[in-house]
């Protein structure tokens, strides 16, 4: 008989945030649960920044408030792409950033991650393992939040898979 492990909803937005940052040589991710502190450790300063601009400093959950503090980070970037560029280069999970004129807008750009599944530990009753299975897109809109006006979060597919010419 399968054993059902149960975790906390802040638990979990921990173990979002090092599915999609965790690989990262580069970031070292930690959960100090007493406190409620994500913390992101971070080799470069542009990197650093990036991260901290991009993820919210505080997630609630009911009652419990989740701090997520990004170390080191003291340096700007440009522009918001710039900081997504800056925030996930060198990281597996990221292929690349596509920013193209809008038509009667701003530019907009595509933060395109690798076309992967994501598996990792968490309280999913319709899982027999307790795993949950998603792309990097949807945890980047999980962590980060929804897509904000210019930046809208992809995955990647393989050329002969698109229509594009």
């Amino acid at each position: 008989m399968a054993k059902v492990n149960l975790s906390s909803p802040w638990s979990n937005y921990y173990k979002e945030i090092n599915a999609l940052f965790g690989l990262d040589p580069d970031i070292n991710v930690v959960f100090d649960e007493e406190n409620y502190i994500v913390k992101l450790y971070v080799d470069g300063e542009v990197k650093a920044n990036a991260i901290e601009q991009i993820l919210p400093q505080e997630k609630e959950f009911g009652n419990v408030t989740v701090t997520i503090q990004v170390i080191p980070a003291n340096k700007t970037s440009k522009t918001r792409a710039d900081l997504f560029e800056a925030a996930f280069r060198g990281n597996p999970a990221f292929s690349y950033i596509q920013t193209i004129e809008g038509p009667f807008t701003n530019p907009i750009s595509y933060v395109v991650f690798k076309n992967a599944v994501v598996q990792y530990f968490t309280d999913n009753l319709g899982d027999i393992h307790g795993l949950r299975s998603t792309l990097y897109q949807e945890i980047a809109r999980e962590i980060i939040g929804v897509d904000e006006e210019g930046i809208y979060f992809c995955t990647d597919v393989a050329e002969e898979d698109t229509d594009k010419e």
